[in-house]
């Protein structure tokens, strides 16, 4: 483990972790200064398994730069109505209950809709096979969180093609609260006037009701509820 985005480990695994870099965890071996061997050590003693299972190919990559080189096809789709919504469904995710809305959500989006994808959320629906609309796959992995500026560069660009503002695309954003950093994604898309997302399972703990008030009086946050209610009000 090198970043912060470890959770409390099982007492069954936790010999079997180690943490590196800035990150630590009590009980859990802290390598310093690359002094790898007691990882390797216990790697080879693990053993590793017997064999391997069958692999699944998943297509990523949809970086900015690559989704705006094909943009004018995706905007020609839009126009031919074709690609009805694009929905932006992604965040930091973890194991608690009530989380699978979202791999529902994916599962759910209409046949005639794009899912842009992001940050660790993805892994719940990024192994589906989604399809393609004459091409574009229905699914675009644009990368990790910090890659929501690649989200931003591609519906600003899409704002520009249309002529319209950010709120006036047809796109939606499913965003899954876990942890700190999707704070500053959050910010940066508020401070863009980003409206209408919608955030879930549960708001974070911190937020008052004074601000959770001004979030949705400027807004229009508002938490998710069942995966066929939001669908439909989207979709009105």
């Amino acid at each position: 483990m090198t970043t912060n985005c470890i959770q409390r480990p099982s007492e069954k695994y936790r010999a079997n972790i180690f943490t590196t870099g800035l990150v630590a965890f009590p009980g859990v071996r802290h390598v310093k200064h690359g002094k790898y061997a007691p990882l390797i050590e216990k790697s080879l003693e693990l053993g590793g398994f017997p064999s391997d299972l069958p692999g699944k190919e998943i297509l990523v990559g949809f970086g900015h730069d690559a989704v705006l080189d094909v943009a004018e096809k995706v905007i020609n789709l839009v126009k031919a109505g074709k690609i009805r919504r694009f929905f932006l469904i992604g965040g930091c995710d973890g194991a608690k209950s009530g989380r699978n809305y979202y791999t529902e959500f994916a599962e759910k989006a209409p046949a005639d809709s794009v899912i842009l994808t992001l940050a660790c959320g993805k892994y719940r629906f990024n192994k589906l096979d989604f399809g393609d609309i004459e091409g574009i796959p229905r699914l675009l992995d644009i990368g990790q969180c910090n890659d929501a500026y690649s989200a931003i560069q591609i519906a600003a660009a899409l704002a520009k093609a249309f002529n319209v503002g950010l709120n006036n695309l047809p796109l939606s954003l499913i965003l899954s609260w876990y942890e700190q950093k999707a704070v500053v994604i959050l910010l940066s898309l508020l401070y863009l006037g980003i409206k209408n997302i919608r955030l879930g399972p549960t708001l974070p703990n911190f937020i008052t009701p004074g601000v959770l008030k001004v979030l949705v009086d400027k807004y229009n946050l508002m938490p998710i509820t069942s995966v066929d209610n939001d669908l439909k009000a989207i979709l009105a």
